[in-house]
C-alpha cells in the first residue's frame, strides 16, 4: 500500500496516529511505567516521547487515562515519581534554553511542511507545552491520594550548600499604582541581604512544586511564548508586563491566536495546581492548607511585582473580553491580509458559525477561573484579619467578625481591595456590564442563535461580588454611578432567567445574596425611585412599568410565586432585600402593589406558615416592608395603601391567629378543592353545588387587589417535597442567615424574636392613646384558651398533613412568633384610614370612586397617631464559615464543570468538596446536527457544552 515517509506524514499532520496508538499498546510505551519497576531517569529515549509525541491537549487526555496513572501509583510509584521529575527538569531547562520559544507558524500544515523541509530544528515550544499537558494530566490523580507520595515528591526540600548569593532586584520602573500607601514593602521580594553572601552555608533547596509554580509564572510572561516577541529586552525573555491594556498598564499589548493558545495551556496548568482544594471535604477547607495556593498568595513567597502582573493581566483580559468578537485571527494566517476584517465581522449575525476561532474566549474563561481561585483562597494563614469594631459589640456565635485582607494573608485580595482610582472603577464596571449586555443580547436576540453567549457569566458575577465585598470604595462608586440601575437590572434579570433551570440555581443564589448585600446601602434605596434606563435591553417577558422599586417587587414576586418552592432557600435573602429598600420605595404601581400584598397573603396562609419552623420569619420580614413604607413613604404609595386596606381582613385575622384556626382554614381549603374537583369530574349536583364551591374557594383567597394571583400554597406542590437536586440541598446546608440579615438555610431552627426592637416595629406604649384604643387585641391576651387547645385528631392532622421533614407545629410555638409580629403600625393605619375610605366610597359615584380614594390616600397623614419614624437599620449580609465554604464549592464546582468538556481534567478522581453525578449525554441525531449547522435550536452550544450544563446541576457541596 502506498504510504508517505514518516517525516512527511508527521509534518503534514496526517497518518501520524500510528505512533500515538502504539504508545498505549507497545511494551516501550505507557505500559512500561507500570510493568517495569525502577526505570532509569537517564533513559532519555523512553522519557522523551512524553514531551515530543503529543500534538494537542486532547492527545494527552485521550492516550493517558486516570486509570493508567492510578495503576502506576499502585504498582510502580517510583516510576511515576521519576516521570514527574524528568518532565519538571526538562521544563526548567527548556525555559532557559536559547532556542525557546521556537517560532510557531500560523501557516497551513502543507505550506508549513514545504517551508521546513529538510530542517531538523527542535520544537522547544511543543516540548514545553507537552510537559505542562502531561504533568497536568498526572497531578489531579496525585492530589487525590491520601498517602505521603505527594509531599515526598513535590514538597520535600533537600539540603544544599550555597556558596554565593545573587541579588535579583527589579530595576524596571514601577508599572502599577494600586493605593496611596505602599506599606510594608520597600524593596522587591527576592532581594537578598548582601552580608549573607560572605560565608557559605547549608540551606534547603526549593521544593519541586515551588519551582513548578515559579516556572509557570515565568511562562505567563515569556516573550515569544505568551507575550509578543517585540517586548523582549536583550536576552531577557521574561517580562512581567500586563497582558492587556487596562488597570496597571496603559500599553496596548498585541496578541495572536498562538499566544492566546499558549496562555490557555499555562493557565490550565496553573488552575490544576490550584485545584488541590477540591480534594478537601467541606469541613477541611478552613482546616487544611492548599500549599500551591498558599505559595502564590503570600507576599513572602511571590514577589509583589509578580502578584500585580498576574492580577492585572487576568483582570484586564476578562474586562476587555466583551469588546473582542470574532476577528481576523479566526481566519488563520490569511486573516491578517484583510484590513479591518475583525471590526467588520464582529457585528455580523451568525459570525460564530463562520469564524471558529475560540482561542481567546477559552483563554478568558481560564483567566477568570484562576483569578477567582486566587481571590477565594482563605485557608490557614491566608484568612482575612479581623477588624476591631469601634463599638465593643459581641459577635454572634454563628457569624464571623468583620475582617479584611492584608498583604501578609492574601496579596491578591489585598491589592484588589486597595484599588482606588475612579478611572479603574469605571473600567471594571464598564467591563462587567459589557459582558452582561453581550450575553443578554445574544440570548434574547431577534434572530435566535445569531449571537453566541458568554460562557463565563457566573464567574463575572462572582468576581463583581468579590469586588463590592472587598473594596468599599468600589461599592460606593457603583452605587453612586449613573450605571447602577443597569447593574441592578441585570442582577434581577439573570436571577429570573436562572430560576427555572436547576443547573443554574447556584448562580441564582449568589445573585440574591448580592442583591441583599447592596440593598443594605442607603444609596441603593435612593436609586429605587428612578426608572431603569432606556438603553438597557429589557427582555419583554420581564418588562415592568414604573421605577426600579416596581421591578424589585415584581421580580421577587416572580421568584417566590413561580418556582414551586424549589428556591425557598432564597426567600429570606430576597425578602430582606425588599425590607432594606422599603423605606425608600415611592410611587409603586398597581400591579407591583398587588403582588406585594399577595406575597404577604401567601406567607400568611396557614398551610405555609405552619409547614416549617423557618416560615414565620418570612412573614415577619414582609410585615416589616409594610411598616417601613407606612412610616416613611405613606403618602407616596397610595396604590399600596389601598391594596392593604382592601386586604385588611388578612391582617386582622393574623392578629388573632392560633393553631386551631390555622388547621380549620387548611381543612376548609382542602374540602373546597375536593368539591371543585368533583364538580369538574361531573360528579354530584353541579347546579346546586357549583355556587357553594365557588363561594368556599373564594373565601379562602385574600380579598381585594391580587385576587386570582397564585398563592404560595398553590404553587408549592408535591414537587417541592421530592428530593432536591444535590447542588441545592447541599448548598442549603452550607450557608446560614441570621436574624440580622444573612441569607440562610431554610430547614434550620429560625424563629422571629418575640420582642421586636424599636427599629423593626413599634411597641404599643409608643403609640398615641387614640391609636391604642383603636387597635384590636392581639397575642395570647385576645385568644380564647379553649379555642387554642387541640384535640387528638387535630394534633394528628398537624403532624401528618402540615409539618414537613418531621416538624410538628404546636400552639406554644405559634404563640412564640405570633405575639412578636410587627402588626401595630398596620393595625393603626387600617383603623385610621379604612373608615374614611368607606365614607369616600359611599359619597362617590362608582365611576370615580377609585380616583377619589387614591387622591385621599396621596395626602394622608398619620402624624400624631404614629410615633416618629425610627432610624433606618438595614440588615446586611453577614459572612459565616458555612457561606464561605458554599461559595468555595460554587466557584470550584463551576471550574470543575468547565473542565469536563472537552478534556475531562478532573474526571474519574475522588472529588470531596462537592458531590458529582454524571448525566449521560443525549445522542445527537442527524436532525440536530443539521439544525446546528443552519443555526436552528441551540447552535451556540456544542454537545459537550450541553453535557456540561447537565452535569453542573449535580455539582454541590457535600
Amino acid at each position: 500500500m502506498f504510504s508517505l515517509p514518516r517525516k512527511i506524514s508527521t509534518s503534514l499532520g496526517i497518518l501520524s496516529d500510528d505512533a500515538k496508538l502504539l504508545f498505549r499498546t507497545q511494551p516501550a510505551g505507557l505500559r512500561r511505567l507500570a510493568e517495569v519497576r525502577n526505570l532509569s531517569p537517564t533513559d532519555d529515549t523512553y522519557w522523551s516521547q512524553y514531551a515530543t509525541l503529543f500534538d494537542s491537549p486532547s492527545d494527552v487526555y485521550s492516550l493517558i487515562s486516570p486509570h493508567d496513572i492510578k495503576r502506576v501509583i499502585t504498582e510502580a510509584p517510583e516510576n511515576l515519581a521519576t516521570l514527574i521529575n524528568v518532565l519538571s527538569k526538562r521544563l526548567f531547562n527548556l525555559i532557559t534554553d536559547i532556542t525557546f520559544p521556537s517560532q510557531q507558524s500560523t501557516l497551513p500544515p502543507v505550506v508549513n511542511f514545504a517551508a521546513s523541509w529538510g530542517s531538523e530544528t527542535r520544537d522547544t515550544t511543543k516540548e514545553v507545552l507537552n510537559c505542562l499537558r502531561v504533568l497536568g494530566r498526572i497531578l489531579p490523580v496525585v492530589f487525590e491520594t491520601e498517602t505521603s507520595f505527594e509531599y515526598d515528591l513535590l514538597w520535600k526540600r533537600e539540603k544544599i550548600k550555597r556558596e554565593t548569593v545573587v541579588s535579583s532586584g527589579e530595576d524596571a520602573a514601577p508599572q502599577f499604582v494600586i493605593a496611596e500607601d505602599e506599606d510594608e514593602e520597600t524593596s522587591p521580594i527576592g532581594t537578598t541581604n548582601p552580608s549573607a553572601a560572605s560565608e557559605p552555608r547549608d540551606e534547603l533547596a526549593p521544593a519541586l512544586a515551588d519551582r513548578l509554580l515559579s516556572t509557570t509564572i515565568d511562562l505567563m510572561f515569556c516573550c515569544g511564548f505568551t507575550l509578543p516577541k517585540s517586548l523582549q529586552v536583550d536576552h531577557h525573555k521574561i517580562n512581567y508586563t500586563t497582558w492587556e491594556k487596562g488597570i496597571g498598564s496603559t500599553q496596548d499589548v498585541t496578541s495572536s491566536t498562538n499566544l492566546d493558545q499558549n496562555k490557555t495551556e499555562v493557565l490550565r496548568f496553573l488552575q490544576i495546581l490550584l485545584s488541590k482544594t477540591i480534594y478537601f471535604s467541606p469541613t477541611q477547607v478552613f482546616q487544611l492548607t492548599n500549599p500551591y495556593a498558599s505559595r502564590l498568595v503570600h507576599k513572602h513567597q511571590t514577589p509583589r511585582r509578580q502578584v500585580l502582573s498576574i492580577l492585572c493581566s487576568l483582570l484586564n483580559t476578562t474586562m476587555n473580553s466583551a469588546h473582542r468578537g470574532p476577528s481576523a485571527a479566526g481566519l488563520g494566517a490569511m486573516g491578517s491580509m484583510v484590513n479591518g476584517v475583525g471590526t467588520m465581522v464582529k457585528d455580523l449575525p451568525y459570525n460564530h458559525l463562520v469564524f471558529k476561532d475560540e482561542s481567546h474566549a477559552t483563554m478568558v474563561s481560564y483567566a477568570i477561573g484562576v483569578l477567582l481561585a486566587l481571590l477565594d483562597y482563605q485557608s490557614g494563614d491566608a484568612k482575612d484579619v479581623p477588624i476591631q469594631s469601634a463599638s465593643d459589640t459581641p459577635v454572634a456565635e454563628n457569624e464571623i467578625q468583620p475582617s479584611a485582607p492584608t498583604a501578609s494573608s492574601n496579596s491578591f485580595r489585598y491589592f484588589l481591595a486597595k484599588l482606588h482610582r475612579p478611572s479603574d472603577f469605571d473600567y471594571i464596571l464598564n467591563g462587567v456590564l459589557a459582558i452582561l449586555e453581550h450575553h443578554m443580547a445574544a440570548v434574547h436576540h431577534v434572530l435566535p442563535g445569531s449571537r453566541k453567549g458568554i460562557p463565563y457569566t457566573l464567574e463575572t458575577f462572582l468576581f463583581f461580588w468579590k469586588m463590592i465585598d472587598l473594596n468599599k470604595k468600589f461599592r460606593a462608586h457603583v452605587l453612586e454611578s449613573d450605571r447602577f440601575l443597569e447593574v441592578f437590572g441585570y442582577l434581577l434579570w439573570f436571577c429570573l432567567e436562572s430560576k427555572d433551570k436547576p443547573q443554574l440555581h447556584g448562580q441564582c443564589r449568589a445573585l440574591s445574596y448580592m442583591i441583599q448585600s447592596l440593598s443594605a446601602e442607603s444609596s441603593f434605596g435612593l436609586k429605587m425611585a428612578f426608572p431603569i434606563p432606556n438603553r438597557v435591553a429589557i427582555p419583554s417577558k420581564w418588562y415592568t412599568t414604573g421605577n426600579a422599586g416596581d421591578l424589585l417587587v415584581t421580580s421577587i414576586y416572580s421568584m417566590v410565586a413561580t418556582t414551586s418552592g424549589t428556591l425557598n432557600f432564597l426567600y429570606p435573602a430576597l425578602i430582606i432585600a425588599l425590607s432594606n429598600a422599603a423605606p425608600y420605595l415611592k410611587d409603586l404601581q398597581v400591579a407591583s402593589s398587588a403582588k406585594l400584598v399577595q406575597l404577604f397573603t401567601s406567607f400568611a396562609s396557614p398551610a405555609f406558615v405552619l409547614a416549617d419552623e423557618s416560615h414565620p420569619r418570612l412573614l415577619f420580614f414582609t410585615l416589616e416592608v409594610f411598616n417601613q413604607i407606612i412610616v416613611h413613604q405613606l403618602s407616596s404609595n397610595p396604590n399600596l395603601i389601598y391594596a392593604i386596606l382592601r386586604s385588611h381582613q388578612r391582617f386582622e385575622q393574623l392578629g388573632t391567629f392560633t393553631l386551631s384556626k390555622g388547621i380549620r382554614e387548611i381543612e376548609r381549603i382542602k374540602e373546597a378543592k375536593e368539591e371543585s374537583e368533583r364538580i369538574r369530574s361531573g360528579k354530584g349536583d353541579v347546579k346546586g353545588k357549583s355556587r357553594a364551591s365557588s363561594i368556599a374557594v373564594q373565601s379562602t383567597e385574600s380579598p381585594g387587589l391580587g385576587r386570582g394571583l397564585p398563592s404560595l400554597e398553590d404553587v408549592m406542590n408535591e414537587k417541592s417535597r421530592t428530593a432536591r437536586v444535590s447542588s441545592d440541598s447541599a448548598s442549603r446546608n452550607s450557608s446560614s442567615t441570621r436574624e440580622g440579615g444573612e441569607a440562610d438555610q431554610p430547614l434550620g431552627p429560625i424563629a422571629v424574636p418575640p420582642t421586636p426592637t424599636v427599629s423593626r416595629s413599634f411597641s404599643q406604649t409608643a403609640l398615641s392613646e387614640k391609636a391604642r384604643g383603636k387597635m384590636k387585641e392581639s397575642g395570647s391576651g385576645g385568644v380564647d384558651e379553649a379555642e387554642a387547645a387541640l384535640d387528638p385528631e387535630s394534633e394528628r392532622v398537624a403532624a401528618m398533613a402540615i409539618g414537613r421533614n418531621g416538624f410538628v407545629p404546636t400552639q406554644e410555638w405559634v404563640a412564640s412568633w405570633q405575639q412578636g409580629l410587627p402588626l401595630d403600625v398596620i393595625s393603626v393605619m387600617i383603623s385610621e384610614l379604612l373608615p374614611k375610605v368607606h365614607d369616600i366610597q359611599a359619597a362617590s359615584s362608582p365611576s370615580n370612586v377609585t380616583a377619589a380614594i387614591l387622591s385621599f390616600l396621596s395626602s394622608a397623614n398619620l402624624t400624631g397617631v404614629l410615633p416618629p419614624a425610627p432610624p433606618i437599620a438595614p440588615r446586611k449580609f453577614m459572612w459565616s464559615e458555612a457561606s464561605y465554604i458554599w461559595l468555595c464549592s460554587l466557584t470550584w464546582g463551576e471550574i470543575y464543570v468547565k473542565g469536563t468538556s472537552p478534556l475531562g481534567i478532573w474526571t474519574s478522581t475522588n472529588v470531596k468538596l462537592f458531590g458529582v453525578r454524571h448525566t449521560p449525554q443525549p445522542t445527537r441525531g442527524v436532525t440536530n446536527f443539521v439544525g446546528g449547522l443552519l443555526g436552528n435550536g441551540t447552535p451556540t452550544n456544542s454537545p459537550g457544552q450541553r453535557h456540561t450544563r447537565v452535569l453542573s446541576r449535580q455539582v454541590s457541596s457535600s
